[in-house]
């Protein structure tokens, strides 16, 4: 068995902000009939350590950052996991990143740093039974595992790279090189420098052996001006070395057909209780109870990124449409305002619950009749892969991972009867609007739809694939 050390910041179903924890948590079990054998390490956060307790310590290390720390091992629920715990880092209340202010907590870098660190220890042999072929390093927290190895005697394994979001880049003071632990040969537009602080994201891009983003159409997009968020330079520079890898959807939690969090389970073969889970979602959401009415949902960031200024501008067009809207997410301030006042001018057609309700996200998926996805920029997504596995045709805007995994019902695919989704460009309000009045004339004709989502329902969005591309790419970074 070829042995992997996965290093990120969050792992599903303990610790999880977005489509990371997801990645991290499912791609173990995934490799597994591939030969891989994947151990995940993370921060010991509370969550983490109280699953893991009792665990043994592995590798203790004296002083890490400003405190004594140790790693454990352990496999809750079947995950094989390593924890870095070092209290005086990680033992904190509330979100990974953010103090209970919403600013960054202002040790991050050293935080960050310490998980790349027992990473690259555990990379170079430390643990006894464990000695990675290869160190898979997710986004800019651990961006310096590569680093590390790089400056470190005797170097390490091969390292892979994935960017899920290049918008996260973690950027800090150069100052903080040294303390680091970080050589000052390393302060250069070759190694960490990052327009003139240090950058974890450019400095595993600048050293990984190959770097992977989450969908081949935003390996394009990273390389461009627009959509490199001032790195696109170093990408193209080595173009030689990136993959595009589609993510997959985990299911096994996400299963209409045994999903304990639906009214009615159902599948391709009878897609009559979705009509039960609409109804449900309908009276949940405080919406009228409409088997008629072209259901939309939403399971997002109310982010800006995510398009969702764009839905609540389209709201007249929505309503007058005769279509309902239900939204479950958290976010900025404006756009979580601007939905209370749509559901204040539209009651009965337009709701939305502020935060995040696990059962609620799969009873839109179940219920709903479409789900809207109109980021101006995703680099994945898996809303909309959950959304194919449900029947819940995806509108989404044409870019990144949302391009590559919904087939949009042009002509052509409704007539080869392979349409899975719509697919609307450019996100904007305008574009958006066309988007809605061609899933409603698509509505409208109920055959056609109905083999719209068995289309969707039938699309392989698991893991199966992905996870044979990430074995095939550690495999020939092995053999380099």
């Amino acid at each position: 068995m070829l042995k992997v050390l996965s290093v990120g910041s969050e792992v599903y179903p303990l610790v999880k902000t977005g489509g990371l924890a997801d990645v991290m948590g499912a791609l173990p079990g995934a490799l597994a009939p591939e030969g891989v054998a994947m151990r995940v390490l993370v921060p010991g956060y509370p969550a983490v350590m109280a699953a893991l307790a009792g665990a043994e310590t592995v590798l203790p290390i004296a002083d890490l950052f400003g405190g004594p720390a140790r790693v454990v091992a352990g496999a809750p629920d079947g995950l094989p996991m390593f924890a870095l715990d070092a209290p005086h880092l990680f033992a904190r209340p509330g979100n990974p990143y953010l103090a209970s202010n919403g600013a960054d907590w202002p040790d991050n870098a050293q935080r960050f740093a310490a998980l790349c660190r027992a990473g690259a220890l555990i990379a170079q042999g430390a643990i006894a039974g464990f000695v990675p072929d290869v160190v898979h390093a997710h986004d800019w927290q651990a961006g310096l595992l590569p680093t590390y190895l790089h400056y470190a005697p005797g170097g390490g394994p091969p390292c892979v790279m994935t960017v899920h979001n290049l918008a996260y880049q973690g950027q800090f003071p150069a100052a903080l090189l040294g303390a680091l632990g970080l050589p000052a040969s390393a302060y250069t537009i070759d190694g960490v420098e990052y327009y003139g602080s240090i950058g974890f994201l450019k400095a595993g891009l600048q050293f990984a052996d190959a770097i992977t983003t989450v969908s081949p159409r935003y390996a394009v997009e990273i390389a461009t001006p627009e959509g490199g968020m001032g790195l696109d330079g170093l990408i193209r520079a080595r173009a030689g070395v990136m993959h595009g890898i589609l993510n997959g959807l985990d299911t096994i939690a996400w299963n209409p057909a045994r999903d304990p969090l639906l009214v009615a389970p159902f599948g391709p073969g009878d897609l009559s209780p979705r009509a039960t889970n609409k109804a449900a979602l309908q009276a949940r959401m405080g919406l009228d109870v409409r088997p008629d009415a072209l259901l939309f949902g939403v399971i997002s960031r109310l982010a800006g990124q995510k398009g969702i200024d764009l839905i609540i501008e389209a709201l007249p067009l929505l309503t007058a449409l005769g279509a309902q809207l239900a939204v479950l997410g958290s976010g900025e301030p404006a756009l979580e305002a601007g939905l209370r006042a749509a559901m204040a001018r539209w009651p009965g057609s337009v709701a939305a619950v502020i935060g995040f309700e696990e059962r609620l996200s799969h009873l839109i998926q179940g219920g709903a009749d479409a789900i809207l996805v109109p980021s101006r920029f995703e680099p994945c997504g898996l809303t909309q892969l959950a959304a194919q596995h449900y029947g819940a045709i995806p509108v989404v805007s044409l870019v990144g991972g949302l391009v590559d995994t919904v087939i949009d019902a042009n002509p052509a695919a409704l007539s080869a009867g392979v349409a899975t989704g719509i697919q609307f460009g450019p996100v904007t309000t305008n574009g958006l609007a066309d988007g809605l009045r061609r899933t409603a004339a698509l509505f409208a004709d109920q055959p056609r739809w109905q083999q719209i989502q068995t289309n969707a329902m039938t699309l392989d969005v698991s893991w199966t694939q992905p996870a044979k591309h990430y074995a095939t790419l550690y495999h020939a970074l092995v053999l380099e």
